[in-house]
């Protein structure tokens, strides 16, 4: 969840830049250290995120950022991070179901 939270934040700041001459837009990837973590053992809690500039060519308005695409990410990414909250809802209950406490 914090990887998603992390690109929301990175989305909101491109979007907020997107008219400010020589903005390079930001981005996180977080998917391909979390799966590599997960496959190895380790603990996806310990993970760092990055968030990376993306080296793009300016537009007429002399930024890399088009609305139009960071407005649909962050379509995406709010989706996704629905999607990680109802998991972790879920893995929440099961514990308590497993220890003999009422679901919240």
């Amino acid at each position: 969840m914090r990887g998603s939270w992390q690109r929301q934040t990175a989305i909101t700041n491109n979007l907020a830049n997107a008219d400010t001459p020589g903005y390079e837009p930001q981005e996180v990837s977080f998917e391909s250290a979390l799966q590599n973590a997960v496959s190895s053992g380790e603990s996806p809690e310990e993970l760092q995120f990055q968030t990376e500039t993306r080296h793009v060519e300016a537009g007429p308005n002399g930024t890399g950022v088009s609305a139009d695409e960071e407005s649909a990410k962050l379509a995406e990414n709010g989706l996704d991070y629905e999607a990680l909250t109802q998991v972790m809802g879920a893995r929440n209950d099961i514990i308590r179901s497993a220890l003999g406490a009422a679901p919240a």
